[in-house]
């Protein structure tokens, strides 16, 4: 037990869909998992943008974003990230006001320019035009700052008019969402230490660059009003157990969910422990499946252990990169037979981590 809570832990969720059960069900087994993070002190709870795959349920994170936070009293909820490419900036400013006015002050708004998708969903989410570029992105994320802010975003039509076009329901002073950038690149570390906005690097899946991206963010930051130092946030997947053992079991098919992806295999829900042990994947995907981790000594992608070692394991990462929270993406999977409406393996990840903190 760990008695000195200078580090915060938070969770973002993919909402996991495994064999036999609906994405309906997922969705109510992710309201439990939140209610445990809620009720041992975690600090928020996130939830990714994905489309088009069969073993994730989170698509739309407001509409997540607004379950969770009528069942919970003070975790602070939201997206990591909603994904630009995808959206009108109008739309997304307004969805994020009415969660302000559903819970004032909790409210975080996680921005990336992935996405998150594949190109089958990217036409029908466009089927007006192609999707902004990347070049597009920096403004897209002022439009939203400024639409969020109650002095509103100056608009002039083409004929010269000029307005004031504010999100609503409009937010108060102290409860507008918080903003922030997700990112695994420089592009995103340097764009969020211009607009002085906190930073997420996508430390469970994104490639090398971490110890660089952070120091562009820190080295290069402007500091705002909401934001007069930089901070920052790193990733890790998370399977945490009574046992190392069980542990390992229950990230098996996380990690055979991920193989199917990168090695372009058809994609499936997500395996349970038994499937995920007895069914053999071709070979690239099985030397895929078989990694732990990352390669980097100095890297924590995924944490796999009992609960006072992984929170060690964990604040010892957080401690070599200078930030003070962490975000666990609670992937451990489930046996056969245990509950179809609940995530055993998430909610028992976030327990026993927020039990060890204590």
């Amino acid at each position: 037990m760990n008695s000195d809570r200078t580090l915060a832990l938070s969770v973002l969720d993919l909402v996991p869909v495994r064999t036999g059960q609906t994405s309906a069900q997922a969705v109510v087994a992710t309201l439990e998992v939140a209610a445990t993070a809620d009720k041992l002190g975690y600090r928020r709870y996130w939830f990714a943008e994905h489309h088009n795959m069969p073993a994730v349920a989170s698509t739309t994170p407001p509409v997540l974003a607004a379950a969770v936070a009528a069942r919970t009293e003070q975790i602070r909820v939201g997206s990591g990230g909603v994904m630009l490419p995808n959206h009108s900036t109008l739309i997304v400013a307004e969805q994020f006001a009415a969660l302000a006015a559903i819970a004032p002050g909790r409210i975080d708004l996680g921005l990336g320019r992935a996405p998150g998708s594949d190109p089958v969903i990217s036409q029908l989410l466009h089927q007006s035009g192609t999707a902004p570029g990347a070049e597009s992105f920096p403004q897209q994320v002022r439009e939203i700052m400024a639409l969020l802010d109650p002095a509103g975003a100056g608009v002039r039509l083409r004929g010269g008019e000029g307005y004031a076009v504010r999100s609503t329901p409009v937010a108060v002073a102290g409860e507008i969402p918080q903003v922030w950038l997700l990112g695994s690149s420089d592009f995103s570390a340097k764009l969020a230490a211009e607009l002085g906005l906190p930073y997420v690097f996508a430390n469970h899946f994104g490639g090398p660059g971490l110890s660089d991206a952070l120091a562009t963010y820190r080295d290069t930051y402007q500091p705002s009003e909401a934001f007069p130092e930089p901070r920052t946030i790193l990733t890790v997947n998370a399977s945490v157990a009574p046992t190392a053992e069980e542990a390992a079991e229950r990230m098996l098919p996380q990690r055979r969910t991920m193989a199917r992806l990168r090695t372009g295999l058809p994609m499936t829900a997500q395996e349970t422990v038994e499937e995920a042990q007895t069914t053999p994947l071709p070979g690239p995907a099985e030397s895929y499946a078989s990694k732990t981790g990352s390669t980097d000594p100095d890297r924590l992608k995924e944490v796999v252990d009992t609960p006072d070692n992984a929170l060690e394991q964990l604040t010892a990462f957080a401690g070599r990169y200078g930030v003070d929270e962490v975000m666990i993406a609670p992937v451990a999977g489930a046996y056969d037979g245990e509950p179809i409406d609940r995530a055993p393996g998430a909610e028992q990840t976030v327990r026993l981590l927020g039990e060890a903190l204590g």
